[in-house]
């Protein structure tokens, strides 16, 4: 027998579309088994607020009223696969055509003993208890074709002021589960909106216990805000998070560089650097798609660019600042606090390399360029995205020091261009771009062994310096045969 329950929705919301945004078919499927089976069921999380804001939406979940095993029976009726996969919080999956659903019980949780999950959970008798558990107003809205939208704590209105704010007593919501605080930034920063002032409060006040929270997790909700390219925001408006995340930053605050060179502190100047580089990953030299999100490994290289500048620093009898060594030294601050964070080797070699030779001098000719290109090539990394990557933490990094600097952007766009001429005309910059391989030497009587190897770097030299073109007769001729 149907369960009916009284809500207070706005009815003007129901239909098949909301603000034209239109389930899926697998979404709708799932959702007439559970009610025709007598159960509840509803449209919630960020599918509804993406729809609200007139956004594409992808992943769709579905709070139901039936406990999980309820739920599991009334899909399998109608055919539908599922996967039991978090029935210790009352989910499953469903799986229709390959789309997965995610079905969860209405539910409240209990005490949060480690400050990211609940020690058990309860069933819930009605939606609205659920939206309560919820983390932010517009994550807190259900919706459904008949029965229309449902907003027991204003979402939509957050969604209209552009605002972020946390369900209920925001320092409550933290202190739950703190990992909260970053996804806050997270979706402030993705949404471009601003903070609630309590809950912006909040965040600054329970940064401290993000310590409770895998530094895994932390990795991923950094990399989160990072890859939205408002990562200098980020820094700006929440410093005390941030430095929570990633302590070392906080040796960055309000650390002066006294030189003429910089007009920002080093934590000032890298939220600069943030926000630029975010904006300049729009313009490719290695064909990518301009509107796809940013490099995650540039977005890192940008925000520890400078971490070492605090170890390095020095001043000289005129009580200017000097900071030698400091990319080499950041490179590898970089590489220990990003392996903390469990993230993936490649991701860690890119960085450390992006910081290691930021501050390098390059020059817009063939060979600095080439030569550059090389010492990418050595380490196995994708050359022509990681060359495109430096270009733009250096164009980034002038643009956030004093404006006496700027005029190496011009170089810097040079550079940009010769890279794109370089890569077209399949100039060579290591063994494997070279228009010559170790058979065709062995095709003209040298034997296996070192002197392949020796050989081909001697072509490879010629052709760097522009002592002979990438073409293998001129390469084989260059080397004597």
């Amino acid at each position: 027998m149907r369960r009916t329950m009284q809500h207070s929705t706005d009815i003007a919301f129901a239909g098949e579309t909301l603000m034209g945004s239109k389930p899926s078919a697998a979404s709708l499927t799932v959702l007439s088994a559970l009610e025709g089976a007598g159960l509840e069921a509803w449209i919630v999380g960020g599918w509804v607020r993406d729809a609200l804001m007139g956004a594409p939406g992808h992943d769709i979940d579905i709070c139901c009223s039936g406990s999980w095993e309820e739920s599991a029976a009334a899909l399998r009726s109608r055919g539908i696969a599922v996967v039991e996969s978090g029935v210790k919080f009352g989910g499953i999956t469903a799986v229709v055509d390959g789309a997965r659903i995610e079905v969860t019980a209405y539910r409240l949780d209990g005490f949060y003993t480690d400050g990211r999950h609940p020690e058990n959970v309860q069933r819930a008798t009605c939606v609205e208890d659920d939206l309560a558990r919820r983390d932010f107003t517009v994550n807190a809205m259900a919706w459904h074709p008949a029965r229309g939208l449902l907003d027991c704590y204003d979402g939509r209105g957050d969604l209209e002021r552009r605002q972020i704010r946390a369900v209920g007593e925001p320092r409550r919501r933290f202190e739950e589960d703190a990992l909260r605080m970053l996804r806050a930034v997270r979706f402030a920063c993705r949404l471009d909106f601003a903070m609630d002032p309590a809950t912006a409060q909040a965040l600054a006040e329970c940064a401290p216990l993000l310590d409770q929270v895998a530094r895994e997790r932390v990795g991923i909700e950094l990399e989160g805000i990072l890859v939205t390219r408002h990562g200098g925001d980020a820094l700006i408006r929440y410093p005390e998070l941030m430095c929570a995340a990633i302590p070392e930053l906080a040796r960055m605050r309000g650390f002066d560089q006294r030189t003429p060179y910089h007009a920002f502190d080093v934590y000032d100047h890298t939220a600069r650097v943030l926000t630029v580089a975010g904006e300049l990953s729009r313009f490719r030299i290695d064909g990518g798609d301009p509107s796809a999100p940013p490099s995650p490994s540039l977005m890192w290289a940008a925000l520890l660019h400078d971490i070492a500048k605090p170890d390095c620093f020095t001043v000289d009898e005129r009580g200017r600042g000097h900071f030698y060594g400091h990319p080499e030294a950041g490179a590898k601050l970089a590489e220990k606090i990003i392996r903390r964070l469990s993230c993936s080797n490649d991701l860690i070699r890119d960085v450390s390399l992006l910081i290691h030779d930021h501050d390098c001098p390059l020059n817009p000719d063939r060979i600095s360029l080439l030569r550059q290109m090389q010492r990418f090539a050595r380490s196995g990394v994708d050359t022509a995205r990681l060359m495109g990557e430096l270009l733009d933490l250096k164009r980034a990094d002038t643009l956030g020091k004093a404006s006496g600097c700027f005029y190496y952007v011009e170089e810097i766009e040079r550079m940009r261009e010769m890279c794109r001429e370089l890569l077209a005309n399949r100039e060579a910059y290591s063994i494997k771009t070279l228009d010559l391989a170790g058979s065709d030497l062995i095709a003209r009587g040298m034997a296996p062994g070192p002197r392949i190897g020796e050989a081909l770097n001697r072509a490879l030299e010629g052709a760097i310096v522009g002592a002979v073109a990438n073409e293998r007769e001129a390469l084989l001729a260059y080397l004597g045969f």
